[in-house]
């Protein structure tokens, strides 16, 4: 029964095809996944591995593991479309390899830094390297610039919107480690204005200009409370439009068909 309900596939989002499981099983008995007969009577925290939603064994350190999986991946030993979800509360870890989800390509952020750099698009605009080599989209995948996630993996992650940000949180850092200015000496309290002139609080009034937010409405707004932004971005997106289907996309041209 139709409801109304309308999923958009994102523009820039492909289908899993799948990839064997097995390469992925043999690298976690090698990294020390303990199988169900082995941990049943232990009392020790350990976080349950899941691959394609079989549970497979218990690991001890997830946090390790994760990041070797994801160095792996994006050095294109662990096929790319593979999506690695830890869930912290449940304590599990969830492998999947399976074919039929929607994976979309994201800006890998290193450090609030796009590993994406100028060498990388001129590559990709002349269709080679420097030495000659092919240099085309599925390189970017292998050389860590780009990562498909899917859409469970995308709740694990922090992805911003613009290079931009990772230009304010990279400030917001820099404040954060600046050691605290010293108090500065009050201020000797100044005479009072004649009447009809000018104060000091009203000159300055008028010399501050409006916020450019204020003068473009098109701007893309960001909140107001700084505080309310997260200081630390694991992904950038290719462009904000890319969230949005292609039915999503097209909603303004209707009235600009005159």
């Amino acid at each position: 029964q139709a409801c109304g309900l309308v999923k958009n596939l994102a523009l820039m989002a492909t289908i899993s095809v799948g990839s064997m499981s097995g390469p992925i099983i043999e690298f976690l008995e090698e990294w020390g996944l303990e199988s169900l007969e082995e941990n049943a009577h232990s009392s020790t925290l350990t976080t349950k591995v899941f691959v394609n939603g079989v549970w497979m064994g218990v690991h001890r350190d997830p946090t390790n593991l994760i990041e070797t999986l994801k160095k792996l991946r994006r050095k294109d030993d662990v096929h790319p479309e593979v999506s690695i979800v830890r869930d912290i509360r449940e304590r599990e870890l969830r492998l999947y390899t399976d074919p039929g989800r929607v994976c979309r390509p994201l800006f890998i952020v290193e450090d609030q830094r796009l590993v994406l750099q100028k060498k990388h698009v001129r590559w990709l605009t002349q269709g080679t390297m420097d030495d000659g080599e092919d240099f085309k989209w599925q390189h970017l995948a292998k050389s860590g610039v780009i990562e498909l996630l899917d859409a469970e993996e995308e709740e694990t992650v922090m992805i911003c919107m613009t290079p931009e940000d990772l230009e304010i949180a990279r400030l917001e850092k820099e404040k954060e480690n600046q050691p605290e200015p010293e108090p500065e000496p009050e201020p000797e309290p100044e005479p009072e204005p004649e009447p009809g002139t000018d104060t000091g609080t009203e000159k300055k009034k008028k010399e501050k200009e409006p916020d450019p937010e204020d003068k473009d409405p098109s701007i893309r707004k960001k909140p107001r409370n700084k505080e309310s932004q997260p200081h630390v971005w694991t992904h950038c997106e290719i462009h904000p439009s890319m969230i949005l289907g292609i039915c999503a996309s097209i909603i303004p041209f209707p009235d600009h068909n005159q």
